[in-house]
């Protein structure tokens, strides 16, 4: 049996060594105040780049949440990437969520589009269009494209893209990350249907998010 772990993204250690070190200097200061503080940014920072291992369903016809978070929009909407009218499913992240992003489904990458943007609350609907993102397609086993879009939030600064044009991805696989509160969205292609409704929670890589209709209907 696979033993639950935690570790930390390497994109946290910075954060955690200079605030543990701030909490340090300041206790050896005899500065209470300050080194109470910076010991609490520590523990934030701990918590925020925490990178758990989570359990990838092998399910055919499936695919996982690309995020950790709250479904808070289900809607059809213009793909960024195809320009074709999907259903969209957009993951809200606070700053208590894990900030590690995966694939939803088994594929490759084969478009990866950056925009440089301004930083509106995540859950505005203008976020998908003015705010700063990194636009990804991939192509699963079956042809099909899918389209995902790592949005910067009111306090998110720094999108982190951990893959390339090409790169072949298992499904819960990480492809990057968000720092701070942000979203996902989430395009589906044709023949899949949502699972998840409105103010339902979901795990990155773990959660279903959607289902082939082909596999409902054979049941």
């Amino acid at each position: 049996m696979k033993q639950p772990s935690c570790s930390i993204t390497r994109e946290g250690y910075p954060v955690i060594f200079l605030t543990a070190l701030g909490a340090l200097v300041f206790a050896m200061l005899g500065c209470a105040v300050m080194a109470v503080i910076f010991f609490i940014l520590c523990w934030f920072s701990l918590n925020f780049f925490r990178d758990p291992e989570r359990v990838v369903p092998d399910e055919d016809g499936v695919a996982v949440s690309p995020a950790d978070g709250r479904i808070v929009k289900i809607e059809r909407r213009e793909d960024p990437m195809t320009g074709e009218n999907r259903l969209c499913v957009c993951i809200f992240m606070n700053v208590f969520n894990v900030h590690v992003n995966r694939v939803p489904v088994a594929g490759t990458i084969t478009g990866i589009r950056y925009h440089a943007g301004k930083f509106f609350n995540a859950s505005l609907d203008k976020a998908s269009k003015d705010n700063e993102r990194c636009t990804y397609q991939l192509t699963d086993a079956d042809g099909r494209t899918w389209t995902f879009v790592q949005i910067a939030g009111l306090v998110a600064r720094r999108i982190v893209c951990r893959t390339d044009r090409g790169d072949s991805l298992a499904r819960g696989e990480r492809f990057g990350m968000i720092r701070f509160g942000s979203r996902v969205d989430l395009y589906l292609p044709d023949g899949y249907i949502p699972t998840v409704a409105l103010g339902d929670t979901v795990l990155a890589g773990q959660s279903l998010v959607a289902r082939r209709i082909a596999d409902i209907t054979s049941e």
